[in-house]
């Protein structure tokens, strides 16, 4: 999310057909009026579950449509040249914007242009391993001043379980898109293959994008979207991002970019029960997940 003139005592998640948006940040009149919006060829909608590599992507598409010239957009944070397409008032201006137009989305695929499903435009679906997804999200809980403060890991940890977040439940996130794969232009990757092989993350999405790229330009892409680099770049760290919505004071928006941070939060009885569901809820879909670090290397 980039910047709002609401004061932060507003925020608070209101349930809108199922999904949670955030008082202030969206409104619902204006999710319910995105169906509707034409869709031109080029545009790209990168989709996420919050905390899955939302912005990670952002700075990999940006730098492809500049072939890698970081000092292009220097001028301008990730949020303002490819920002979020639910966020009040974006819808309008997404409608004027030129080609090409490139958004990001939390959003069920309920929500999105009709024309997608028409094969119109791309989507780009990143998805991350759920259990880093809650711990991420916990962090990053107690930055965001658009959210409520966790009272503990545990209590977030149910209201993760339960959708009680911004977001909903991951895995009607992910089910709901994914069972919509075949009548979409869509590229589904995961976080955990962005950590374990950048230089091929991006260039299968460089690939479905059509862009091209000279070996230089590729390899630019690759090194300015590397997790530590990306912390380097207030642009894209969203360190620029306003103090009435993420309190820096608090911790950083990009905080370790890792896999199997899970393990220093999950209790065994916390892991076991999120097993259970994750086998229960997934069993009919073929994604899998890299849980540890370990299987990484």
């Amino acid at each position: 999310m980039d910047s709002s003139e609401v004061k932060a005592e507003t925020f608070e998640l209101v349930l809108h057909k199922g999904f949670n948006l955030i008082r202030g940040i969206h409104d619902p009149d204006e999710v319910d009026q995105i169906c509707n919006l034409e869709i031109r060829d080029t545009d790209v909608f990168v989709v996420t579950y919050p905390k899955s590599g939302t912005i990670w992507m952002q700075q990999i598409l940006l730098l492809l449509e500049v072939k890698g010239d970081l000092t292009v957009f220097k001028h301008n944070s990730n949020a303002e040249l490819l920002p979020w397409i639910e966020v009040q008032d974006h819808r309008v201006k997404y409608i004027t914007a030129p080609s090409p137009r490139l958004r990001v989305t939390h959003l069920l695929h309920q929500f999105m242009p009709f024309a997608l499903s028409q094969k119109k435009g791309k989507v780009i679906y990143v998805a991350r391993n759920p259990k880093d997804a809650l711990v991420s999200y916990y962090h990053f809980h107690k930055v965001a001043n658009m959210l409520e403060t966790p009272k503990d890991f545990d209590d977030f940890f149910e209201k993760f379980l339960r959708g009680d977040v911004y977001g909903g439940s991951w895995f009607e996130h992910i089910k709901t898109w994914y069972s919509h794969k075949n009548d979409m232009n869509i590229l589904f990757i995961t976080y955990e293959e962005m950590i374990k092989d950048l230089k091929s993350a991006v260039e299968k999405v460089s690939l479905f994008l059509g862009k091209e790229l000279t070996d230089e330009q590729l390899a630019s892409v690759v090194k300015h979207s590397t997790f530590n680099n990306m912390k380097k770049i207030p642009q894209a760290s969203y360190e620029q991002v306003s103090s009435d919505l993420l309190n820096h004071n608090q911790g950083t928006f990009m905080r370790k970019g890792t896999i199997g941070d899970w393990k220093n939060y999950f209790t065994l009885s916390q892991c076991e029960r999120f097993d259970m569901i994750f086998h229960r809820e997934m069993k009919d879909f073929p994604l899998s997940f890299t849980w540890d670090s370990s299987a990484v290397a």
